[in-house]
């Protein structure tokens, strides 16, 4: 593996590529990202791709069309260097949002990137909770999404102080209920669901409370937080119904915006994410926020590709070994 593998790290992922690749025990790949004068962009290989597996990280957050070109233009040089095989590792897959026709006349953007990451030349796609698990449907080559509830899980079940029978996990929406109900049934905790409307894009109103919190800790969970408004106006409603404390966590920090503020003015005990986009600086600048890696999942799931191994194995021995834990342990250590 180690001789016909090659993982390349692009503008947007280069601190997590570089944890993968030490988990696997491999150097990172040579490559140069130019962006020029105009907003055109070039990725130079610095070393032979022939024959071999490649593998480019690159979440395709903010700025979202930058990223994405980076990675249909590495894609392109891979191919024309004779890659056998060019995997796109997303932990964030931009544009997963606008995944159906909600008004007349609106385009379905996730197909589009879709079909845009395969004429590039991508035979593989993994990423990580999916806003929408039927985007994985709109690629007709190999799409793996995977599911970080198992790091969130295992790090709340380590989280010194607490209780795990005061828990109820909290979905900030009808439409996360499947999420919060895996949570829950990994913490052994009730569920319960804020009913809120969307007025418009990016705003939402909580209207009431399916459940109970009153006297518990309270975990929101979601797939992503963007500007953190759903968010702030679901914890203020929750401490209003009588909950002790309040955690929030997601697979995807975009935190566009106002966001960092908000959640800096909120009651939030503790903010949960994962390095799916990098969080470096918004990390300097909320104390209570606590990343966890993604890096031995998206390990795993090569190794698993590489070695034609169950990626749901896998995926399960690596959040129950080693290299979880002390991603977990680190964590604790920190807050």
């Amino acid at each position: 593996m180690k001789d016909s593998t090659v993982v390349f790290a692009l503008s947007a992922s280069h601190d997590l590529a570089q944890e993968i690749c030490d988990i696997l025990e491999i150097p990172l790949g040579k490559c140069t990202v130019h962006h020029f004068a105009d907003g055109e962009i070039l990725v130079e290989l610095g070393e032979s791709v022939r024959g071999k597996d490649v593998f480019f990280v690159q979440s395709t957050n903010r700025p979202v069309n930058d990223n994405l070109m980076e990675l249909l233009i590495g894609i392109d040089a891979c191919k024309r260097a004779s890659a056998r095989s060019i995997n796109c590792v997303i932990p964030y897959f931009g544009y997963a949002r606008q995944d159906r026709k909600a008004k007349p006349r609106q385009p379905i953007s996730s197909k589009l990137v879709a079909t845009m990451l395969e004429r590039a030349g991508a035979n593989r796609v993994i990423t990580m909770d999916l806003h929408a698990a039927q985007i994985q449907g709109y690629f007709d080559i190999p799409a793996d999404d995977i599911n970080t509830l198992t790091l969130i899980s295992e790090y709340l079940k380590s989280k010194p102080g607490l209780n795990l029978e005061d828990v109820v996990v909290v979905s900030p929406d009808h439409g996360g209920t499947v999420r919060a109900r895996r949570l829950a049934d990994r913490l052994g905790a009730p569920v319960a669901i804020i009913d809120k409307r969307r007025p418009k894009p990016n705003v939402a109103v909580a209207m009431n409370l399916l459940g109970d919190v009153d006297g518990k800790v309270a975990v929101v969970i979601d797939d992503m937080v963007d500007t953190a408004g759903t968010l702030t106006s679901g914890i203020n409603m929750l401490y209003e119904k009588g909950a002790r404390e309040v955690i929030a966590a997601c697979a995807h920090g975009v935190l566009s915006g106002p966001a960092i503020e908000r959640l800096k003015n909120s009651k939030l005990t503790e903010f949960i994410v994962t390095n799916t986009i990098d969080q470096s600086e918004n990390s300097k600048l909320y104390n209570e926020m606590t990343v966890l890696s993604v890096a031995p999942l998206a390990a795993a799931a090569i190794e698993a590709v590489e070695l034609n191994e169950s990626l749901s194995t896998a995926l399960n021995d690596a959040v129950t070994g080693e290299f979880v834990h002390k991603v977990c342990q680190s964590d604790e250590n920190q807050a």
